[in-house]
């Protein structure tokens, strides 16, 4: 099984396809099995790579949080791009994953051809940002202490329950994969990655130095992400925002085909130079501005 080292953990990673790079970063709940309909959809056309987070299975799962982090997160991305020879890639990211997309491309730009930061932001919201944070440390315990995480209990969250609705069977094959991740490591990941990353409204000057293409992907029942994707999307000239319909927080699990063709479409785009940055005639200053001025 190929890993790739990175700051004491071997990360595993899987990929497919030919032609230009494309790698998928996971969120919380997931894994590198979280894209399997991305890996078989892109790798028709692209080099798919998927990749698991130090902690999770098929990677190295240290002990210690001080071995976890959002930096580790940043650099794990970077390893597997070494490891097989990539440049620079699309990176695509879902939640956790969409956060580490967003900071690997403000942080490593030369290595980022585009970024899709897909329901990134859980957390990020000022006025209950210590209750998420309390609530981080507090299921980190109760993991370390049951030695097991509840998947299914995970799997009904608000924000998940969608996926429950729309696709048992799918919702099925991410709880099972959720109940063999490592509780321990799961604790560490909440409390150094979840728990101690910043909120993105504190990150204005990171996001707004992006200079890769983005696109900002979020459910219209995510709540704890729809207001900062949203925020996001005003603050960076380089990026589109897409808000899928009847759809919660796992947006490439829901619906994948509508996920697959929003992606496949900006990414056409990009390579063929056909992405454009937000025209500042859109940025206009009142509701009547462009009208006023057309009419003199």
């Amino acid at each position: 099984m190929p890993h790739a080292a990175s700051d004491g953990a071997r990360i595993y990673y899987e990929e497919t396809g030919k032609g230009v790079p494309i790698i998928f970063v996971h969120e919380f709940g997931g894994d590198h099995r979280s894209w399997d309909d991305q890996m078989r959809h892109f790798g028709r056309g692209w080099r798919a790579i998927t990749m698991a987070a130090r902690g999770y299975p098929r990677s190295d799962a240290p002990k210690g949080d001080e071995h976890y982090g959002q930096e580790f997160f940043n650099r794990d991305v970077i390893a597997v791009l070494d490891a097989t020879g990539v440049d620079k890639a699309h990176v695509v990211g879902l939640s956790m994953g969409g956060y580490a997309a967003l900071m690997v491309a403000a942080k490593f730009p030369s290595r980022v051809l585009s970024c899709v930061a897909a329901g990134a932001g859980s957390g990020s919201n000022l006025d209950t940002r210590g209750q998420f944070v309390e609530e981080c440390r507090k299921t980190a315990a109760g993991f370390d202490k049951a030695g097991r995480i509840d998947a299914n209990a995970m799997g009904l969250s608000p924000t998940r329950v969608h996926l429950h609705n729309k696709d048992p069977i799918g919702w099925k094959t991410f709880v099972d994969n959720l109940a063999e991740h490592d509780a321990h490591a799961a604790a560490s990941t909440l409390r150094k990655v979840q728990a101690s990353r910043p909120s993105l409204y504190e990150l204005d000057s990171e996001l707004r130095s992006i200079t890769a293409p983005t696109l900002l992907l979020v459910g219209d029942e995510d709540e704890p992400c729809l207001d900062v994707n949203l925020w996001m999307k005003r603050r960076m000239p380089n990026a589109q925002l897409g808000v899928l319909p009847g759809s919660g927080h796992a947006i490439n699990l829901e619906e994948p085909a509508l996920f697959n063709a929003l992606v496949e479409r900006f990414l056409v785009d990009v390579e063929r130079a056909t992405w454009r940055r937000r025209d500042p005639r859109a940025v206009a200053g009142g509701v009547l501005t462009s009208l006023g001025k057309n009419e003199d």
